[in-house]
């Protein structure tokens, strides 16, 4: 087992890793940039190293800084939490290169199934179904236009690299897709410095459904169930849930073996997440793969009893997975609201500034995950999420009444949260009885 653990992710996943190690007796090593100098939970940490300046460019992107950081704090091995460098299939390399433990999957896997296409392709190979689309990267307008063609429209452009959303656009006739080929081109470009993009016949009013997976390095593979991700707003997840309330228990252990099949023939180890998309007749399609931690994680933890961060630390160091497939419980319902520290009334706009009062809900089956406190600054330059608040009880409908009664408790001062839109959400009728669908949320309260 590993003596010290640089964490190279601020906020609530830092917390989340540097909590996890101290439970295993393991030193941590945790990196801050110039703005997040001075947080609270820097304090749980055995070493604090400063790697930049407020931009993310310029300090928890700089993949020499967080380097350079390991070998100052003589760690053995990093923890990318989520976001930032966390799927960057390079800086994995770059870490067992320095001989540094990534805990995460292998570079090669990750840079297989972090490229759309190529994932898309060994779902196929796995017998995974996907949803019809190009059988490669589009070449150009005029081969985008014939298979749109073949496919039939509405058709989605996707960039094969990256996520949440960005450098994709739904094309619904040819002009729409001549105009979103040049605009999804340029905003992969911008965000993932690859413009490259691929074309998929858009499954229209689809849930989305995801299934955690972790893998060992001899071999071994299992899932740990699926959450339900519908509720979710320009790509953005805002709610999630398990077990997912429209699948059928067949459909249910089809998907969770599908999930699988995908890992094992990318020779994946560590965390990731399947992801799929379940049309209205319960068809599911593979979408993609995060090879990394969810921010949705604790959903599954709550389910499963089973400490994911604990998990990927000791596959990391070698450790093989304690379990077999049907060890793996799922017990009653998990469900998890995003708090982020935005402005639902005005388009979801950030909302960053110092947080003047703050009150954390409790009581039986309530978790709360993050950093935050009364006089935290929700800064400029990162994501904006204040934490994530948890419940589980035995049906749905007790946790949508608990999730309700705890929103009502958690105080949030000086900054606008998504707490009204979650109790919007929550009390409505079409999320109570799970009638709805991925644009649900801009169908009804998004202008």
């Amino acid at each position: 087992m590993f003596q010290r653990i640089l964490v190279a992710n601020r906020g609530e996943i830092a917390l989340r890793v540097i909590r996890a190690c101290r439970e295993l007796g393991i030193e941590t090593v945790a990196v801050c940039s110039e703005a997040d100098r001075g947080a609270a939970y820097l304090q749980l940490a055995d070493q604090v190293i400063c790697i930049g300046p407020p931009r993310a460019s310029e300090s928890y992107l700089r993949i020499d800084r967080v380097i350079s950081a390991a070998e100052v704090g003589n760690v053995q091995a990093i923890h990318p939490g989520y976001g930032f460098l966390s799927e960057n299939a390079d800086f994995a390399d770059v870490c067992r290169s320095c001989n540094i433990e990534f805990i995460g999957p292998s570079h090669e896997a990750m840079a297989l199934v972090g490229d759309k296409n190529s994932a898309r392709r060994i779902a196929k190979q796995a017998g995974v179904p996907t949803v019809p689309g190009s059988e490669g990267l589009i070449e150009s307008e005029a081969h985008a236009l014939q298979l749109a063609r073949e496919i039939g429209f509405p058709v989605l452009i996707k960039a094969s690299a990256g996520g949440g959303g960005r450098g994709m656009r739904v094309a619904v006739n040819e002009l729409a897709l001549k105009n979103g080929l040049q605009q999804a081109q340029a905003e992969a470009e911008a965000a993932f410095g690859c413009a490259d993009i691929y074309l998929e016949k858009y499954v229209e009013h689809p849930r989305h459904v995801e299934v955690q997976v972790i893998g060992d390095q001899h071999g071994n593979v299992v899932h740990l169930w699926e959450r339900d991700c519908t509720m979710q707003r320009r790509h953005q997840k805002l709610i999630e849930e398990s077990p997912a309330p429209t699948l059928t228990p067949e459909k249910r252990a089809a998907v969770c073996e599908a999930a699988v099949r995908l890992v094992k023939a990318a020779n994946y180890s560590n965390a990731g997440t399947v992801e799929f998309i379940v049309d209205q007749k319960g068809n599911f399609y593979f979408i993609e793969v995060n090879a990394r931690i969810q921010v949705e994680h604790p959903v599954t933890e709550l389910v499963t009893g089973i400490d994911l961060i604990k998990a990927q630390i000791r596959v990391a160091a070698g450790e093989p997975l304690p379990w077999k497939q049907e060890d793996i419980k799922h017990r009653g319902v998990a469900m998890e609201c995003r708090i982020n520290a935005e402005d639902p009334d005005k388009n979801f706009r950030p909302t960053p500034g110092p947080i003047t009062g703050f009150y954390a809900p409790g009581g039986f089956g309530v978790r709360w995950d993050s950093h935050v406190y009364a006089g935290y600054t929700v800064s400029p330059h990162y994501d904006s999420m204040i934490g994530k608040l948890l419940v589980h009880q035995p049906t749905r409908e007790e946790a949508i009444a608990c999730m309700l009664r705890a929103l009502s408790e958690l105080r949030i001062e000086g900054v606008k949260s998504t707490v009204p839109i979650h109790q919007k959400i929550l009390a409505h009728e079409a999320f109570r009885t799970s009638r709805t669908d991925t644009t649900f949320i801009e169908r009804t309260w998004v202008s």
